[in-house]
């Protein structure tokens, strides 16, 4: 498995989970998911590489044989014995990291996470893969519910992306002031590093070139590479008619996010279309990784599921990079303007908040009351309470809807997103668009 000079150098928050993992003492086998190229492989290798004495690496995908090991019995210790002659390596508990790539290739492989989980746990596996949401979502596989622990990985955010610039002090800066609420004195330099974000995205490949050329056509180019990537998964994962829904479903995004109102409709995939026959190519857009769904709901308090309606809701790319070169948004429109081109600046703001938001384990809703007042997200924080976040691309802040909301639910405090400097005033704290990965320590 190769891995670039510049993706090498970059640091992970993925890591210090795996480190946790390793530490358990009751540890099952862990299934690393997440959509392509968001680096799954290069932080299991490179956590194998600083925490055990050998890493023995499985690619399902590009190792025809190696499939034929799970044919027979599932008995962990030959599968180990097998798997050492496969790799012409010793295969150690405790010592070992057992890496299976693209395990969705292998039903039978995925299967036998059970069994090394009930009967031979002091072997240390991770499993990876990126597809796996649409593998399972194929009733033939027999998936070891409760027998696994399951990490979701994400693009990088913009911590991950100062870390990789070498923009360390910037971040704890953000960090220092989302935790007084004071204005940050290098504000403008942070929104000029979150622009150049916004443009570059969290895909490690993208981040990397953008790191060591500091030239956005060698990331557009890998921006490509990856969508084309992606389509080409359509067609091998996906019947011949499903793909062509999913292809339909896929380039309906920047209509859907370039409406004033970002609600998916059916009908901007095809004229007369019918959510009965695009259902599924939305569902594996989101398994894939590729999309965040975002449901509406009627009520602001707990459980936001109850209240959920499955039937309205918006979607957004799982990274703005993508968003970006989907839309063919020349770079430097984003970097050298104030966000200021259409509607679109709105819907490019809230997909960064999305992205935030899922990167930090929060499953967000929007809320909508008499067709007039929308709120565009909500979600429950660590203490139970359900918190509103608006989301303005503009430094220009005033809402009806979330003084409306406000009023109605009366949260212990409104959350609002955009240019503007960190503050707290009225029950509203703004939090800067660069902050948001600070939402992982809870709000």
């Amino acid at each position: 498995y190769h891995i670039s000079g510049g993706e090498k150098a970059m640091k992970r928050k993925i890591t210090e989970k795996l480190a946790a993992w390793k530490n358990k003492k009751d540890k099952m086998p862990l299934i690393l998911d997440g959509t392509r190229q968001v680096g799954k492989t290069y932080s299991a290798l490179e956590f194998g590489r600083s925490s055990y004495a050998n890493t023995a690496y499985f690619n399902f995908e590009n190792s025809p044989g190696l499939g034929k090991i799970f044919d027979g019995e599932l008995e962990p210790e030959k599968i180990i014995r097998d798997l050492e002659i496969f790799s012409m390596q010793k295969i150690s508990p405790e010592n070992t990291l057992v890496v299976f790539d693209e395990i969705q290739s292998s039903e039978r492989a995925l299967t036998s996470l059970k069994y090394f989980c009930e009967r031979a746990p002091q072997y240390h596996i991770i499993a990876a893969g990126s597809l796996l949401g649409v593998a399972l979502n194929r009733s033939r596989y027999s998936f070891p519910v409760g027998k696994t622990e399951r990490l979701a990985m994400h693009p990088m955010d913009f911590e991950e992306f100062l870390w990789a610039l070498g923009l360390d002090g910037l971040a704890e800066a953000i960090r220092e002031s989302f935790a007084s609420s004071a204005p940050l004195a290098t504000h403008d330099r942070a929104l000029e590093a979150m622009k150049k974000y916004i443009v570059t995205g969290g895909m490690p490949k993208a981040v990397a070139e953008y790191a060591e050329h500091k030239d956005f056509n060698y990331v557009t180019a890998v921006q490509k590479s990856l969508v084309n990537d992606y389509v080409a998964d359509m067609a091998k994962y996906a019947t011949p008619q499903d793909t062509a829904r999913i292809i339909a479903a896929w380039n309906s995004v920047p209509a859907q996010l370039a409406k004033e109102n970002h609600k998916f409709q059916y009908k901007l995939i095809k004229r007369g279309a019918r959510s009965a026959e695009y259902e599924t190519a939305i569902t594996w857009l989101e398994s894939s990784g590729i999309i965040h769904r975002c449901v509406r709901t009627a009520q602001g308090e707990l459980p936001l599921s109850a209240y959920a309606d499955d039937a309205a809701f918006k979607i957004y790319l799982a990274d703005t990079g993508l968003l970006c070169s989907k839309f063919e948004i020349p770079p430097n429109v984003v970097i050298e303007t104030p966000l200021a081109f259409n509607q679109f600046k709105g819907a490019l703001a809230e997909n960064c908040v999305m992205q935030a938001l899922a990167a930090n384990g929060v499953r967000p809703y929007y809320w909508t009351h008499d067709n007039r007042y929308e709120v565009d997200f909500v979600f429950q924080n660590a203490r139970g309470d359900v918190i509103p976040l608006e989301v303005k691309s503009s430094e220009h802040t005033t809402s009806k809807s979330l003084s409306v909301y406000t009023a109605r639910y009366k949260p212990p405090y409104a959350l609002r997103a955009s240019q503007k400097n960190f503050g707290f005033e009225n029950g509203i704290r703004s939090i800067p668009l660069y902050a948001l990965f600070c939402l992982d320590g809870g709000i």
